[in-house]
């Protein structure tokens, strides 16, 4: 149904939307879009999630959605609300049932001429090294010590067994590790779930690509960040939690909405359920989302290993003579507490992004020692078959959006429509007539995932980088695609 509410444009990339709008809104509405955008956007109802969230109690600053938004679970995909650390709440909605679901770039020393006539062989070796699909199965077999482990460390597990490099922590949000999590606050079901599932791709819009790159854009940073020069080769992973996250969002959905008579919160949705920050649900949920976050960065580290293993069989050299170091990875899926200045004032927030990226400028702590100077890189992945973008975060992303972006393209149109729509073939052969080789671990996937189900990336970019809350660095175009 499409949204016909009021909004005020407050320049070329910014809408408003009044805290008057509704009945218990304690903010105003903040959406990241110019006009053709706001013109897709309205064909759903997600703007009356943005309204939605400002009704949260404790809520600072506005209730805000980055230019990829669309309607999602309670909050919107694209949504970012910052909840106050003594009187806000934590909502499992304002981070979605893939928990730390994320990108991973990969750089390389490869040139477009060392691997174009290997890119074949290069996805294949990848399909057979990197489980994909619904319900896939990794593998490697984890005990029931092991899965506690997982989720209490993350990657410092993956890296301890011997899948990967020491300097991969250090190129990794949060070391890829949330320091909160406790695995004894994860449900048997969510681990049982998880137990057979890490180091694999899963379905639906995760991928792996060999891409090169195509624009630079800020070759000062795109050169601090690993990018040198155009037809550079690199690798981009994009997954996440798979069946343990989405266990923990189910898990504890069905406690807040039992818990939202107790606290007498008035919603106007109950997919927004929700608890006081201080109160025994929200602090269980927070650090089994924790847990949830370290299991998706174990999960890319494992991939990670193996696909470092495709290209040393395929191009016969070992990993790093390829130079094959992570740029970094990112999470677009998540709460974090974290400090902000709010009126002058340094304060404690939970930070809900749901389908947006953290986005911090120079000068955080937070922002591994290797880019501090510089600001951290921001992974925004595209559409199959189209372009992904380097970014980075900037200090009018710190005053307005608590330090966040976008995070992708954004779908418009639904998986079943896309389904009737296209044809595997159809896709195949578009792609191949571009010059990108995919390989898909069913046919579905290949339609449900069209370019034309989503947005254009470089518009939700370009209004990203318009509006300031992020940077353009660089572009890289998909040379192989494989999607699970």
């Amino acid at each position: 149904m499409p949204w016909n509410g009021p909004l005020r444009k407050l320049d070329e990339f910014r809408q408003e939307l009044s805290r008057d709008y509704k009945s218990g809104m304690r903010t105003t509405g903040l959406i990241f879009a110019d006009d053709a955008m706001m013109a897709q956007i309205r064909k759903d109802d997600a703007p009356e999630q943005v309204a939605n969230v400002a009704t949260l109690p404790g809520i600072v600053g506005s209730s805000m959605a980055m230019p990829d938004i669309h309607w999602g679970y309670g909050f919107p995909i694209g949504g970012v609300a910052a909840m106050d650390s003594e009187k806000g709440v934590v909502s499992p909605g304002g981070v979605g049932f893939d928990i730390n679901c994320g990108v991973r770039l990969v750089r390389t020393n490869l040139r477009v001429k060392d691997v174009q006539s290997k890119v074949k062989d290069l996805i294949d070796s990848i399909f057979v090294n990197v489980p994909s699909g619904l319900g896939s199965h990794g593998k490697v077999r984890l005990s029931r010590s092991d899965i506690d482990k997982v989720l209490d460390t993350g990657m410092e597990w993956a890296v301890e067994k011997g899948y990967g490099w020491a300097e991969d922590l250090q190129n990794c949000e949060d070391g890829g590790r949330m320091p909160t999590a406790d695995s004894s606050k994860v449900s048997q079901k969510a681990k049982e779930r998880g137990m057979p599932q890490l180091g694999s791709l899963g379905a639906g819009n995760h991928f792996l690509e060999v891409q090169k790159v195509a624009e630079i854009y800020e070759p000062e940073i795109a050169k601090a960040f690993g990018i040198n020069e155009v037809d550079q080769v690199m690798v981009m992973i994009h997954t996440g939690s798979r069946g343990a996250g989405h266990q923990i969002a189910t898990d504890y959905l069905s406690e807040m909405e039992h818990a939202l008579r107790r606290y007498n919160f008035n919603l106007p949705d109950r997919q927004l359920a929700c608890a006081p920050v201080n109160s025994k649900e929200a602090d269980d949920y927070f650090k089994a989302m924790s847990a949830g976050a370290n299991y998706a960065w174990a999960n890319r580290q494992l991939i990670l290993h193996w696909v470092r293993e495709s290209f040393e069989n395929v191009m016969r050299q070992k990993a790093d003579a390829l130079g094959m170091q992570m740029v970094y990875d990112v999470c677009h899926n998540i709460a974090k507490l974290e400090e902000h200045t709010v009126d002058g004032k340094r304060q404690k927030l939970y930070v809900h992004r749901k389908g947006a990226t953290r986005a911090f400028a120079a000068g955080r702590n937070e922002v591994n020692a290797k880019y501090r100077d510089i600001g951290q890189p921001v992974l925004i992945p595209g559409d199959m078959g189209t372009a992904s973008y380097v970014l980075v975060g900037t200090e009018l992303a710190m005053k307005e959006t608590f330090g966040s972006t976008c995070h992708g393209a954004g779908r418009i149109m639904s998986r079943n429509e896309a389904i009737r729509r296209f044809t595997s073939s159809g896709i195949t052969q578009e792609l191949a007539a571009k010059g990108i080789y995919v390989r898909a671990a069913s046919k579905d996937v290949l339609t449900e995932e069209a370019p034309s189900a989503y947005k254009r990336v470089g518009d939700v970019v370009r209004v990203a980088h318009g509006a300031g809350i992020s940077r353009m660095v660089a572009k890289m175009v998909p040379m192989g695609v494989m999607k699970g």
